[in-house]
């Protein structure tokens, strides 16, 4: 029989935090697969261990026990440099909170990414404007985040994520702070840069996410349900 490969492939994986004396279990045990192009939700209450998935899957959190593979890569057996460079290539994280630098343009956070490419002024500045163009921001591109709504602050964090035109999009509950007409306008924006050839995952307690999403994972007291 032939093996598939999936994109990424996560296997027996474990995380445990201690605190003092006590060891809190994150994710007990998953095992699930991802293929390339594909949209997926990966769904669960707070506390589920979703967010903690998301960060070991983005190479960001060693887990305790288990393998992360994307592209066959073994992304814990990699240094902290080759994952950082693996990071690089690969991830685009939009983060909950957006993490914008407060005192720097949208163009100036859209292209911080690119920062260690090596890349001229002028290459940066050009893949910069087509994302913030491509994200609906492009008359907003020199305004600071606080002149900004929190849906068009997720804009820029998106724009930041996928200016390396990395194949995998890491999204830690995108819409959570967005009001619903908002957050329909950003999943649709997900949904489109899909259909373009990245890998979306997005992580969300919100049901209404699921529906963008070609499958969900399910994610309850530190196990899945795929």
């Amino acid at each position: 029989m032939t093996q598939v490969n999936h994109f990424i492939e996560i296997h027996g994986l474990k995380k445990t935090y201690q605190s003092g004396d006590t060891k809190v279990d994150a994710i007990k045990q998953m095992d699930f697969s991802i293929d390339d192009e594909e949209f997926i939700t990966i769904m669960g209450q707070s506390g589920s261990g979703k967010s903690t998935l998301l960060s070991i899957m983005g190479a960001l959190n060693h887990p305790t026990q288990g393998k992360v593979l994307v592209d066959s890569l073994d992304l814990y057996s990699l240094t902290t440099e080759q994952r950082a460079d693996f990071r690089s290539e690969y991830i685009g994280f939009i983060f909950q909170s957006f993490q914008l630098i407060p005192y720097l343009t949208v163009l100036e956070n859209v292209k911080l990414p690119m920062a260690v490419t090596g890349w001229t002024k002028k290459l940066k500045d050009r893949m910069a404007f087509e994302v913030i163009d491509r994200v609906g921001l492009g008359d907003r591109a020199h305004r600071l985040p606080d002149q900004l709504s929190g849906g068009e602050q997720e804009r820029v964090a998106i724009a930041r994520a996928i200016v390396n035109k990395p194949p995998i999009i890491l999204a830690d509950e995108p819409t959570g702070n967005l009001d619903s007409k908002t957050a329909c306008d950003i999943m649709m924006l997900l949904q489109s840069l899909n259909k373009d050839g990245h890998t979306v995952i997005v992580v969300t307690h919100n049901p209404g996410v699921e529906a963008y999403a070609d499958r969900t994972i399910r994610v309850r007291d530190g196990e899945c349900y795929a």
